[in-house]
C-alpha cells in the first residue's frame, strides 16, 4: 500500500474530524453562531427518517454489523463485473483523532483479509491531513493517474468536496464515499451509520429523561461545517427546546485546557446538571473539570472511546456512550468486492448505529480489556488478521 500527501497542502483549522469551508464561521472556541444559521442544518425528513430507523431491526448477517443494512434500495452493479485482483484508490480526509485512526487501522486489516483472498491488488491512499484543498487535489490525482479500478473517498467537509467527486464518477469507475456525505448521488454508494439526527436523538432523549426542566446542559462541540456533527446538534437542540432544557454551546476543537475552561467558567455561574458531547474528545477532560470544582458528577453522554468508558465505570455517573459504529471503516472495501463480483449493494448503505447503554457498560469493557484509551469499543474488528494485538498496538500503517 502507497500512503502519500499531495505536495501542496492547506494544513487545516483542526486537525480533527474535518473543517469548515464557510469563511464566516469563526472556529475559535466560543458560543456557536446564531441559531437561524443553525437552522440551515436542520432537515425535518431526515430527522423523521433517522428517528424511524432508530427502531428498525437491520438486514445482513447477525454477527457482521459491518454488512448490515438498513431501508436499503438496492443498485444493479453488473456493469462492474470483472475477474482478478483490483487496486482501490482512497482519498482519505484524516486519521488526526482517536475515531479515524481506529477506522484506519481497521481498514487495513480488512485490507489485507482481501488482499490475502484475492479481491484486491492494492490500496493506494493520499491522506488530506484536515484540508479540503489538499483533498480535491488527492482526488484529482487519482483520477490523472489513471490507475484506479475503485474510488473510495471518505470527504473531508460536505460542500467542497462534491465537485471532485462527481468528477471521479464521470471516469466511470465505481466510487464509493463514506462517513461523511457530499451533495450528489453519483456515487455507486454512500456507506454511513445512520447519522447525526440519530446521535442527537439519542443523547438529547438520554439527558432529558434523567434532568427535569430549567436544568443547564453545556454542550461541548468539537467543530463547526462537518454534516455528521451539525446533524447531531440540530436534533439535540430541538428536543432540548422542546424539552425545557436550557442548553448552551460552544466549539472546543476537542482541546482539553478548552473544555475545563468552559466548564469551571459555567459551574462559576451556577450548576451544571449535564454535558453533551457531539464526539467522544474531551469527555475525561470533561468530567475531570467537575472533581477540580468539587461538585457532583453531571449526568453525561460522551462516546464509545475507552478512556471515556473506563472514567464512566469509575466514577459511577450516569451515562451513555452513543456510537457513530467505527466498523463502518470496513464496509467501502468490502462494498468493493461485492461491486466487482456484480453484486447489489444498497444505493445508500446505513448502517446500524446503536449507543452502549449502562447495562452493557462491563461487557464492553471486558471485550476491550487491553485496547488502549483512543480505541473504540464498537470498531467490529475481532474476526480479522492481527486481532488483538494490532489494535493494542495501535499500529499505524
Amino acid at each position: 500500500m502507497k500512503i502519500a500527501t499531495a505536495a501542496v497542502a492547506l494544513v487545516g483549522l483542526f486537525a480533527l474530524a474535518g473543517c469548515t469551508t464557510d469563511p464566516n464561521v469563526d472556529p475559535a472556541n466560543t458560543e456557536s453562531p446564531a441559531a437561524e444559521e443553525e437552522q440551515e442544518w436542520f432537515d425535518q425528513e431526515m430527522y423523521d427518517t433517522q428517528l424511524a430507523q432508530r427502531e428498525v431491526a437491520p438486514a445482513g448477517p447477525e454477527d457482521e454489523p459491518y454488512l448490515q443494512h438498513i431501508d436499503a434500495e438496492m443498485v444493479d452493479t453488473s456493469e462492474f463485473a470483472s475477474t482478478g485482483a483490483k487496486k482501490a484508490c482512497f482519498a482519505n480526509a484524516s486519521i488526526s483523532n482517536p475515531w479515524r485512526q481506529t477506522g484506519w487501522i481497521t481498514m487495513n486489516q480488512q485490507l489485507q483479509a482481501l488482499q490475502d483472498a484475492g479481491a484486491i491488488s492494492e490500496m493506494e491512499t493520499r491522506d488530506a491531513q484536515d484540508s479540503d484543498d489538499t483533498q480535491i487535489a488527492d482526488i484529482d490525482y487519482f483520477i490523472a493517474e489513471g490507475e484506479c479500478d475503485v474510488f473510495i473517498i471518505s470527504p473531508n467537509s460536505t460542500a467542497a468536496l462534491t465537485p471532485a467527486v462527481e468528477r471521479a464518477c464521470e471516469t466511470g469507475k465505481p466510487v464509493i464515499v463514506f462517513d461523511r456525505g457530499v451533495n450528489t448521488d453519483c456515487p455507486v454508494t454512500f456507506i454511513h451509520p445512520i447519522g447525526g439526527f440519530a446521535w442527537g436523538i439519542d443523547t438529547a432523549e438520554f439527558l432529558i429523561d434523567n434532568l427535569e426542566e430549567g436544568d443547564k446542559v453545556v454542550a461541548l462541540r468539537i467543530l463547526p461545517g462537518v454534516d455528521v456533527l451539525e446533524h447531531r446538534w440540530a436534533a439535540a437542540e430541538k428536543l432540548f427546546n422542546e424539552a425545557g432544557i436550557d442548553a448552551v454551546d460552544y466549539f472546543t476543537g476537542a482541546d482539553p485546557a478548552e473544555i475545563k475552561n468552559i466548564i469551571a467558567d459555567e459551574l462559576a455561574t451556577g450548576d451544571v446538571a449535564g454535558i453533551w458531547m457531539d464526539a467522544g474528545d474531551g469527555a475525561v477532560a470533561a468530567i475531570e473539570a467537575f472533581e477540580d470544582a468539587g461538585v457532583d458528577y453531571p449526568v453525561m453522554t460522551g462516546e464509545d472511546e475507552m478512556s471515556f468508558l473506563r472514567k464512566w465505570q469509575e466514577t459511577g455517573l450516569t451515562g451513555l456512550a452513543p456510537v457513530y459504529s467505527n466498523f463502518q471503516w470496513r464496509t467501502p472495501l468490502l462494498a468493493a468486492q461485492m461491486i466487482f463480483a456484480g453484486e447489489e449493494v444498497p444505493a445508500e448503505w446505513v448502517l446500524p448505529q446503536s449507543p452502549i447503554t449502562a447495562e452493557e457498560l462491563d461487557q464492553y469493557l471486558t471485550e476491550n480489556d487491553g485496547m488502549p484509551d483512543g480505541h473504540y469499543a464498537k470498531f467490529g474488528g475481532e474476526n480479522l488478521p492481527g486481532y488483538p494485538e494490532v489494535w493494542q498496538q495501535r499500529q499505524m500503517p
